[in-house]
């Protein structure tokens, strides 16, 4: 329960960072208004598949992640009215995205990439600190 805390603290850190980048995307710059939301989403499944599978490793979680991104953009090829009906509420364009753009697979990439290289980068911080 102790390493799940920090997952889940940075899960709501992010999920907030996100919102913004889409409430606030007039003021920010065209770049970040552009990617970092669905950057910012992807580091978020990843930090969500951490916090329920704390003891996993971090290339698997950086797998898992992936193939549930991908998944999501890749659903958004099939555009049946019952999951369009879906789509079209708040929740379910959060989650389950309105269409296909390939570049969301990139934002995606850099999203749990970046998320990927701060949890090595902690994780190994914190490796060293209890073994002294």
């Amino acid at each position: 329960m102790k390493k799940t805390i920090p997952y889940l603290i940075a899960v709501f850190v992010v999920m907030l960072l996100g919102l913004g980048s889409r409430a606030f995307a007039d003021s920010l710059p065209v770049f970040v208004a552009n990617h970092f939301g669905d950057a910012l989403w992807a580091a978020m499944i990843y930090l969500g598949v951490r916090t329920i599978w704390v003891h996993m490793s971090l290339m698997r979680a950086v797998l898992i992640s992936a193939i549930f991104c991908y998944g999501i953009e890749f659903s958004q090829l099939y555009q049946a009215d019952w999951i369009n009906s879906i789509r079209r509420t708040l929740l379910g364009s959060l989650i389950l995205g309105s269409s296909y753009v390939t570049i969301d697979l990139v934002r995606y990439t850099v999203g749990i990439g970046i998320a990927f290289l701060i949890d090595r980068y902690c994780s190994g911080k914190q490796q060293k600190t209890t073994r002294k």
